[in-house]
């Protein structure tokens, strides 16, 4: 390679070693264990107040504690979207073991830098190598092998600190970002709850202070709550065996998608015959997974079809807005209400049918007040998605930079 940088294998410049598998004892040594759990979507693991402590019987050996700088990999796991993941560890103070589902890499070579290093395993270079030996595809499990193989371009010390310095930079601003956005998500969980149930107002609905309690919840006192079956009706219109129509999904966060989009592959029968037809404005959700809060608004086509197991419903245009309705059904209190309602239904398996969905209550303010809430959370939402934007434009400007860096591309100034 020009300019100081050499082509190198991954194990002239680290040691492997594979985590232990511990056997809880009832006394002995309590030590904290490093487990897959504690990966997260994070490059450095500093935090280890949430590291769960195992007991051992005797005394644990000296290298198979982490140390300052340490790499760990995911070396198995059911979700192989995770195998090859990597941390680097920092501000260890206490002894702190890994688990036999990881992999530690200790440098032992003096001209690496081991954040540099820790790009390099974040990396498209390195996951590249994963898929071209199987790891995340055709297997769960990573070796020692499959990482002494791995080679790299490696750049001179001064140059790789100021690589990683750089996309450091980078990384904290993903990282602002990431707070910015879970804190406007808690506030806005707060204001839908707050909006929906009647504890805050909007000015032009003032009112007097009186509540009324419900089984769930207390509501205004101007405020009607009925049974959902008095304010919308079940549909079950089939699909006809010659009318052309896309298959849709509902998921736990996003409501109602494309399957074939959502999924990437075909996830539903190749027969559509018993389908259910959702029209746009329509509601759904899959009967036996509503208490995880799968329930959607069919708002992305004019009419879409869901598999039969779905119950499909409309409320009334003229006494319930749909958005705000959404808004209500996916609080996380309706989530509550719902895994109630499944486990108290005579149907038994684990599924919520119309007959008991359309008994649990609704809170209902006059439909003025229902549009404005809607608009509010509407707002709310719309910044949120920015934030999004923003996020996936940053982490895909800072794949690009490392692309480039990372493969002498472009050359930095130390």
């Amino acid at each position: 390679m020009s300019n100081g940088w050499r082509r190198t294998r991954i194990d002239k410049l680290v040691e492997f070693r594979n985590g232990m598998n511990f056997t809880q004892e009832s006394r002995g040594q309590s030590i904290k264990v490093v487990g897959v759990g504690d990966f997260l979507d994070r490059e450095i693991l500093s935090d280890f107040s949430q590291t769960n402590s195992v007991v051992i019987n005797g005394q644990i050996n000296a290298d198979d504690l982490l140390a300052e700088n340490d790499l760990l990999f995911v070396r198995s796991n059911g979700n192989k979207a995770l195998v090859g993941r990597c941390v680097i560890v920092k501000g260890v103070t206490e002894p702190i073991s890994f688990s036999g589902f990881t992999i530690r890499a200790r440098i032992k070579a003096d001209n690496v830098d081991p954040s540099f290093l820790s790009k390099i395993f974040r990396s498209h270079l390195f996951h590249q190598h994963l898929h071209w030996f199987g790891c995340g595809s055709s297997i769960s499990n990573l070796s020692q092998d499959v990482l002494s193989n791995f080679s790299l371009d490696l750049p001179p010390l001064p140059e790789q600190r100021k690589i990683a310095a750089i996309l450091r930079t980078w990384d904290e601003a993903i990282e602002k970002l990431d707070a910015l956005i879970t804190s406007t998500e808690r506030q806005h969980r707060t204001l839908t709850h707050s909006l929906v149930f009647g504890q805050m107002s909007l000015a032009p609905f003032r009112r007097s202070n009186g509540t009324k309690a419900f089984r769930w919840f207390s509501l205004p006192s101007s405020w009607e709550c009925l049974p959902i079956g008095a304010v919308a009706i079940e549909i079950s219109e089939r699909h006809g065996k010659d009318e052309a129509a896309e298959v849709l999904s509902c998921s736990k966060y996003d409501g109602f998608v494309r399957s074939l989009e959502y999924f990437k592959k075909r996830v539903f029968s190749t027969s559509l015959e018993g389908y259910k037809k959702i029209w746009r404005g329509d509601f759904g959700f899959p009967s036996n997974h509503i208490e995880e809060g799968s329930i959607g608004y069919q708002n992305i086509a004019d009419f879409g079809l869901v598999s039969p197991i779905y119950t499909v419903f409309r409320f009334a245009p003229e006494q319930i807005d749909s958005s705000y309705a959404y808004s209500v059904l996916k609080t996380s209190l309706y989530r509550h209400i719902f895994d109630v309602s499944t486990s108290a239904s005579v149907d038994r398996r684990g599924s919520l049918r119309w007959s008991e969905f359309s008994k649990i209550p609704f809170p209902i303010p006059p439909f003025d007040e229902q549009r404005a809430i809607a608009e509010v959370l509407s707002m709310h939402s719309s910044k949120l998605a920015a934030l999004a934007v923003e996020k996936r434009i940053l982490e895909q400007q800072k794949r690009g930079l490392m692309q480039k860096l990372l493969t002498e591309e472009w050359r930095v100034k130390c």
